[in-house]
């Protein structure tokens, strides 16, 4: 079938874990409890060390199944190194002894040109009042940072983060977010990106802070969709489109599906291929590339049902295992 008109092009991954890989997790961890369990000290921390290497390893074996099957965008575990940053591993130089092996999987990473990033956990708050919970949201970016230096990638917004908590109100919490910024280590804010959420922050509200301290927006359209005071979603989105001119990398998005009714902020096993084709429709023509993440239970399963639902619409176009054109009908 021949398409008239320039297609955008779509790029998808998925993230962190397999369902198709056995004992592959990158997220093996050690609690508090088990660390303190060992006596010496030294040998709870080359304990955490070996958790690590292995962490990695298995990323990099998850990187090898994502080659074969055509997938070049992938979301990191933020728990690689367990305990960073914890009192009990305060004087622990992680990034020094696993350095030969951060590098091994970053050279994998920029042989095969996979775009990868991470979302710290929710507890990284750069919008609350209290400068304790601010300096150790800044230490784990910092972690973030180290890791992404140690395997030589440009960490330019490679992160994204939500924007907070709303105890004082979303202008409050908006305009708390501008005033910490300006005590975040600039090499940590060009490193972020930031995404709306689906109870506490929308899309304008994301824009209003991207716009104003230029960091690029995330797009999370099952957010969008649960939680939204503003429906014109072609302005928004052009809107989005705009704080990405001056990235490296693609506009970047979140596609994930309601697991119980239309409002249910859970994400649902596999992506609704319909909706998204919606939203494309909505979209189509604003710009060229986009990548898409895709935040399912089923992981690179839901990855690769998405890929033979979409073939069901005469605007798609499969180019690789996970690569779309979309053409305007």
């Amino acid at each position: 079938m021949t398409h008239p008109g320039s297609p955008m092009k779509i790029r998808f991954g998925y993230v962190a874990m397999s369902k198709q890989l056995s004992n592959a997790s990158p997220s093996q961890t050690m609690t508090v409890k088990q660390f303190m369990e060992i006596d010496d000290k030294e040998a709870a921390i080359k304990k955490l060390e070996r958790i690590a290497k292995s962490n990695i390893e298995n990323c990099i074996r998850l990187l090898k199944h994502n080659k074969a099957e055509g997938i070049h965008f992938f979301r990191l575990s933020s728990r690689l190194v367990p305990l960073v940053n914890h009192p009990l591993t305060a004087d622990w130089k992680y990034e020094r002894v696993l350095a030969p092996y951060l590098k091994e999987l970053g050279e994998y990473i920029n042989k095969f040109e996979i775009r990868t990033g991470f979302h710290p956990d929710h507890f990284v708050v750069l919008n609350s009042p209290s400068k304790e919970i601010l300096q150790q949201s800044v230490k784990t970016l910092l972690y973030h940072y180290k890791l992404l230096k140690g395997m030589n990638i440009d960490p330019t917004h490679r992160c994204v983060l939500h924007i907070g908590g709303k105890k004082q109100g979303i202008e409050g919490g908006l305009e708390q977010f501008i005033t910490n910024i300006q005590d975040v280590p600039h090499a940590l804010v060009n490193m972020l990106i930031l995404e709306n959420d689906d109870k506490n922050y929308t899309v304008e509200d994301a824009l209003y802070l991207g716009e104003k301290v230029g960091i690029p927006v995330v797009f999370d359209l099952h957010h969008f969709d649960v939680y939204q005071r503003e429906t014109d979603l072609h302005a928004l989105w052009n809107r989005v489109v705009a704080t990405w001119e001056n990235s490296p990398h693609p506009i970047k998005m979140h596609v994930s599906s309601p697991k119980d009714g239309p409002l249910d902020r859970s994400h649902a096993d596999y992506i609704d291929a319909s909706r998204l084709e919606r939203f494309l429709r909505e979209i189509s023509g604003t710009t060229s590339q986009i990548d898409i993440m895709i935040e399912a239970k089923e992981k690179d399963v839901a990855l690769i049902k998405l890929m033979e639902d979409l073939q069901a619409f005469r605007s798609v176009r499969k180019v690789a295992n996970a690569q779309i054109e979309y053409y305007s009908t």
